[in-house]
């Protein structure tokens, strides 16, 4: 072989196999090792570039996972080293609480690794395969899951009380060791007693012991002592006053959660005045939802409606506290709506009338008549405010819901009484008053004399006087009484004489044309005279004469006795002699 064969580049054959010596010419080291070297270059070339193509390949999300899946085993790896070195050290050990501590850690060790195995196993599934763990289905506690809403809650509680327990145990601890204190400190005095009076060895040397003992107690007391008034010393002196930490906390507070809350009242605020809208429009276009007595199927969309609103303004600051994920808002807004629930479950049965009333299915129905506080009243309009009316007072009232239950309506028929009175007519009491009725409320009645003086009434004394009203119509009466010498006349020329001159007095005074009717008759035989009885019956325009007229009668009567020389007698009374 020629020496420009040997000093050209090696084939691939040369650099692939291992160096060799040739028939011709011996390789050195240094070619070989220039070889070696070239081969692993090669090498190293070709695998980056295949890995580099490989990932070129590979989705971004496949990518993630190799490397989480790697991760993953690592961690697994070192895991089982330490398990594997715990139970090594556990064997070793001889004291029961030391072996107990080492126990506890290798469970929780054992817990971590079944963890990252499962973690391992769901990323390389790439769904949740947990269910297949699963030998049975949990069982539901109550109270784990009441107490894990709560949790949130006590632990900020218990963050904001945090300076107040540590000073209470800082408390608790010093008085504790300074109970504890003299105690060393008297046995201590008690062994140097003995110490002094003592002379056998033995026992002198197992006093020592004992006395070195008590000494490194007192020692650990007084350091564990003067530590903690140390510690104690520093939180007063650090102490603020509890306005100060009341506001800290507050703008801690609002600092962290202060987005979120704003977030929940102005949703909430938005889902009401959108369902206010939303209601408008309805009662705008809806056929029958404006009407003042609506059909069943009207009540029950408005009903939904209304139940629809309150569940979204109760589920608003769940969802804002839920995607915020703030969890002790959360599961403050979730213990507030188990309340809510739980005050239903209690009024569940009053809330069933209400919803059966604003339906008009329910003891009291729309146009029918009720009785409250006294007054008859016409239910108008059943809703969540009810409207009540009495036609002839004149009063309306707007009354919860709520206070038709337990309360019955009827029908109403036609003649049926409201009030004894219009605002404006004229009444008598029974107590005699008489006056004008110018004010009626649901509480008073406001009466003004002929004179202008006036007099308040309970609505419900009023009532009890039963109020005679002369705005209708009204009748006058008025008893006259003639002698016994007049007996042959008294029961029929009389009368007739008497009515002739009173209607001649009605038609020159001017009230002939409001007098409905007139009647004398002989009425009775009296111990002393025989009486005769005017009835005289007025339109109710003259209400307000009332008083006049009945003296005008009285005037009248006697003025026709005079004029025909009818004795009026008066009453005798006759003693007889025994």
């Amino acid at each position: 072989m020629s020496m420009h064969s040997i000093d050209s580049a090696p084939t691939a054959e040369d650099t692939c196999m291992p160096p060799c010596k040739s028939p011709a010419v011996s390789a050195t080291p240094a070619r070989i090792r220039k070889s070696a070297l070239g081969c692993l270059l090669i090498l190293l070339l070709l695998l980056s570039f295949s890995a580099t193509a490989a990932n070129q390949d590979m989705p971004p999300d496949l990518t993630i996972t190799q490397e989480a899946l790697t991760a993953s085993i690592k961690l697994q790896k070192t895991l089982r080293k330490k398990e594997k070195a715990l139970r090594k050290e556990i064997g070793k050990t001889v004291t029961q609480s030391h072996k107990k501590a080492l126990l506890q850690k290798l469970e929780m060790l054992e817990k971590e690794i079944s963890s990252a195995t499962q973690d391992f196993e769901f990323m390389a599934a790439g769904t949740d395969v947990s269910s297949l763990w699963q030998s049975q289905e949990a069982t539901f506690n109550f109270q784990q899951e009441f107490l894990a809403l709560l949790k949130p809650a006590i632990d900020e509680m218990k963050q904001m009380t945090t300076g107040v327990r540590v000073k209470s145990e800082l408390r608790e601890r010093i008085a504790n060791l300074e109970e504890r204190l003299p105690i060393a400190t008297k046995a201590m005095e008690s062994i140097d007693t003995l110490l002094q009076h003592s002379k056998n060895q033995l026992l002198l040397k197992e006093l020592a012991r004992t006395r070195k003992k008590w000494a490194t107690q007192k020692s650990i007391i007084e350091s564990q002592l003067n530590s903690a008034r140390l510690q104690l010393d520093k939180i007063n002196s650090a102490d603020i006053s509890f306005a100060e930490k009341s506001q800290g906390y507050l703008k801690d507070f609002f600092q962290k959660r202060g987005l979120y809350l704003a977030t929940a009242v102005l949703i909430m605020l938005a889902v009401f005045f959108a369902s206010r809208i939303i209601y408008s429009l309805i009662i705008r276009f809806l056929p029958g939802f404006s009407k003042l007595q609506r059909s069943f199927q009207i009540r029950l969309f408005d009903l939904s409606y209304r139940i629809l609103t309150f569940a979204s303004l109760l589920i608003t600051p769940i969802l804002v506290f839920y995607f915020a994920e703030d969890w002790l808002l959360l599961s403050l807004s979730i213990l507030f709506l188990i309340g809510i629930g739980w005050t239903l479950t209690h009024t569940l049965p009053r809330y069933w009338q209400q919803i059966q009333l604003f339906l008009n299915i329910g003891s009291v129905r729309e146009g029918e008549r009720i009785i409250m506080d006294g007054l008859p009243w016409q239910v108008k309009q059943i809703n969540v405010f009810t409207r009540l009316e009495n036609p002839v007072a004149g009063l309306r009232q707007r009354v919860p819901i709520a206070h038709l239950i337990d309360m019955k309506s009827r029908p109403v028929h036609y003649d049926e009484p409201w009030f004894p009175c219009h605002r404006g007519d004229w009444v008598v009491l029974s107590d005699g008053y008489f006056a004008r009725v110018t004010g009626i409320s649901l509480e008073l009645v406001e009466l003004t004399d002929k004179g202008g003086a006036h007099k308040t009434y309970p609505t419900a004394t009023f009532l009890e006087l039963a109020p005679r009203n002369l705005s209708t119509n009204f009748r006058l009466s008025q008893v006259v009484g003639i002698s016994y010498d007049l007996q042959e006349a008294s029961t029929r020329k009389i009368p007739e004489m008497l009515h002739q001159h009173l209607m001649e007095q009605i038609e020159k005074e001017g009230y002939s044309d409001h007098l409905i009717r007139l009647q004398v008759e002989f009425m009775e035989a009296n111990t002393s005279s025989l009486d005769l009885t005017v009835l005289m019956d007025i339109s109710g325009e003259m209400g307000k004469n009332y008083q006049k007229l009945q003296r005008a009668i009285n005037r009248w009567s006697v003025d026709a006795c005079t004029i025909n020389g009818w004795e009026i007698p008066f009453t005798q009374i006759t003693l007889h002699k025994a």
